[in-house]
């Protein structure tokens, strides 16, 4: 799975972007004077009550083609109001984030300052703007506390020549010491059929795949956001080709167990082991391309991408 080191990291970036930059624009929309984020336009300004809980409680709204910027990040949608007593804000329509390497769209959103926490709802999905990554998911929750972003309901990302599935995916971030603070991925997780499968590029000639399955899998990565660590749990399924010296086909290797792991050194595969109910599996390059020694859950979904 050496391939899909690259893949792993601009998810992270992707998602750590997307973590940072989703509170913001929500956070004191109707009070941007306060953390300096300029609404750029609005058709209509409005305000009053609402019934809520059976109980009226006053709103704020900006309506019809909404921009704001906050630095070089940028929110746009079609209508965006503060309930104050409910302590939320809740976007509609046509959400647009982007900054300036890469764009996040989704149909709905709310934010609760007090807690933290927001959510996008409806087609979630966004890529790097030079289309090195694209991911999508019906549900992203952002825990700002915890320093975790959650992508629900059938996730999947692609890099140029990767893929990582499954029904969730979370990335934690932390921040790392010194005097300029920063924050960085240390750990993402696939849950519930969980896929890894990356493009071989050393097959010019046919298009063949290494893969990783299982019910969940827990990515790590360094203080130098390199890949350091995977752990596939639960029907545990690897499936990857082999090459010689001279980077000649040299067979295909299927192992299976209820716990795969790999560890890398400085972002390369240095050693992997598989416990549990271990089995493996030879063949010969014969079958190389064949589909039907592709794992089980293997799904090479690139007519999925939503860009």
């Amino acid at each position: 799975m050496r391939k899909s080191v690259s893949s792993l990291q601009l998810l992270a970036a992707m998602l750590l972007i997307l973590a940072a930059s989703v509170p913001v624009p929500l956070h004191n929309t109707l009070r941007a004077d306060k953390k300096k984020i300029i609404l750029l336009n609005a058709d209509t300004i409005e305000g009053g009550q609402t019934l809520s809980g059976g109980a009226p409680q006053p709103y704020r709204s900006v309506v019809g083609n909404v921009r704001f910027q906050h630095g070089n990040t940028r929110l746009s949608c079609d209508r965006a109001t503060e309930f104050e007593e409910e302590k939320k804000i809740v976007l509609s329509g046509n959400i647009l984030i982007t900054d300036t390497e890469m764009e996040v769209y989704a149909d709905n959103g709310v934010y609760y300052p007090d807690r933290e926490h927001g959510e996008l709802t409806g087609n979630v999905r966004g890529r790097m703007r030079d289309n090195s990554l694209m991911a999508r998911a019906r549900k992203a929750v952002v825990e700002k506390r915890q320093n975790r972003l959650w992508l629900y309901d059938d996730a999947v990302a692609w890099g140029r020549n990767e893929q990582l599935s499954g029904d969730i995916l979370m990335v934690h971030v932390k921040e790392s010491g010194g005097v300029n603070k920063r924050q960085q991925v240390d750990e993402v997780q696939a849950h519930r059929n969980a896929l890894l499968a990356a493009r071989d590029t050393l097959s010019a000639d046919l298009p063949v795949y290494n893969q990783m399955s299982g019910a969940k899998m827990v990515i790590t990565m360094n203080g130098q956001s390199k890949l350091s660590g995977v752990t596939v749990t639960g029907q545990a399924e690897s499936l990857y080709h082999l090459y010689d010296e001279k980077n000649q086909p040299n067979g295909i290797n299927y192992s299976s167990g209820n716990m795969i792991r790999m560890f890398f050194d400085d972002g390369k595969l240095d050693r992997a082991t598989v416990t549990g109910n271990v089995e493996g599996k030879q063949y010969p390059e014969s079958y190389r391309g064949n589909p039907k020694i592709n794992l089980r859950k293997f799904v090479w979904r690139e007519g999925e991408k939503p860009f």
